[in-house]
């Protein structure tokens, strides 16, 4: 393979992702998982790809998973800036997908999101960190198929008002669940409930993408905050409650308490997030996070702002990056 130009850097920005839920654990249709989600406002990563005699990485060891991707024409990767790893907002998924973007923009490969999923070995389970790369608004996917690699197809994108705001708390506790260690969680969970896995396509169907179309909060919120709390339970044997018990649950508490909608846990956690009507209620509301964290002596992050209306950002050579991250 050769670059379309030696001398060009590619920079790929994209968000972490919140995981609102899955739809089916049964599978008993034929497809297993499907899931609703958005990305998330902040935080970000930013890698950077340039063509070279082989494949260098800096910024982060665990790059190591993906020397092969451009073993056939080499290329300088650098990770200016990672997402916190292990914290429910899907940082290997984003960062594989970045890295395969970086590379396909510099060798004029496909830079189609499920081609570099696959390439990638990403999206086994959820497709919600693959369609989210790919564009903005909520997404749902439809779960994978029995017996095919094939990543699970996209079913919808709605936008978001842009009055509303979305404040993601990550506090720094015991990390989720990853890697072998989900697999094997994911192998220990019991089947939930037919009755269950059919309320919440209901809840998604009839409450949650209709109140997205017209602007209802309190009906999305009401919606969202349902669906947690019926596939939360489906994890509680393995998670230890419905919510990660600690901070997340405690910051999960006082996100409702604090007048949040759609209040919930992204993934295995431990971040958590809460939806609002305007930019000032947003601001309040991560300000008492902040203060909360503080208070409670647990360290952690907290970021608020729109949801992302667009997926990952590609561009070249012409910006600082080294810029900060957004959020604190």
């Amino acid at each position: 393979m050769t670059a379309r130009s030696n001398e060009e850097t590619v920079f790929v920005e994209a968000s972490a992702r919140l995981h609102f839920g899955l739809l089916d654990l049964r599978g008993s249709l034929g497809r297993r998982f499907g899931g609703i989600g958005a990305a998330a406002p902040a935080p970000t990563l930013l890698v950077s790809a340039r063509a070279a005699e082989t494949l260098e990485v800096t910024g982060e060891d665990f790059l190591d998973h993906y020397r092969r991707a451009g073993k056939n024409g080499g290329a300088r990767l650098s990770v200016h800036r990672a997402l916190p790893p292990h914290a429910g907002l899907g940082s290997g998924t984003q960062l594989a997908l970045a890295v395969g973007r970086a590379l396909a923009e510099l060798y004029g490969s496909s830079t189609d999101a499920a081609d570099l999923a696959r390439a990638a070995g990403r999206a086994q389970r959820s497709a919600i960190g693959t369609w989210t790369f790919d564009g903005g608004g909520l997404v749902v996917e439809g779960g994978r198929r029995a017996g095919t690699e094939h990543v699970a197809p996209l079913l919808a994108r709605l936008p978001f008002p842009p009055t509303w705001r979305c404040v993601v708390a990550v506090p720094d506790s015991v990390p989720g669940i990853s890697g072998t260690a989900e697999a094997a969680a994911f192998a220990q969970l019991a089947a939930p409930a037919e009755r269950d896995v059919e309320r919440v396509a209901h809840l998604v169907l009839m409450a949650l993408l209709p109140a997205l179309a017209e602007g209802d909060l309190g009906m999305f919120g009401s919606a969202l905050s349902a669906i947690q709390a019926i596939t939360g339970r489906w994890f509680a044997a393995v998670q230890g409650g419905t919510f990660a018990p600690g901070p997340s649950e405690n910051l999960i508490h006082h996100l409702t308490e604090w007048g949040a909608s759609g209040v919930g846990q992204s993934s295995w956690g431990p971040a958590v997030y809460g939806i609002v009507d305007n930019e000032g209620v947003a601001v309040s509301l991560a300000e008492r996070l902040r203060a909360l964290f503080t208070s409670s002596g647990v360290a952690g992050a907290v970021y608020e702002g729109p949801f992302r209306a667009e997926g990952a950002r590609v561009w070249r050579n012409s910006v600082n990056a080294t810029e900060g991250n957004e959020g604190t």
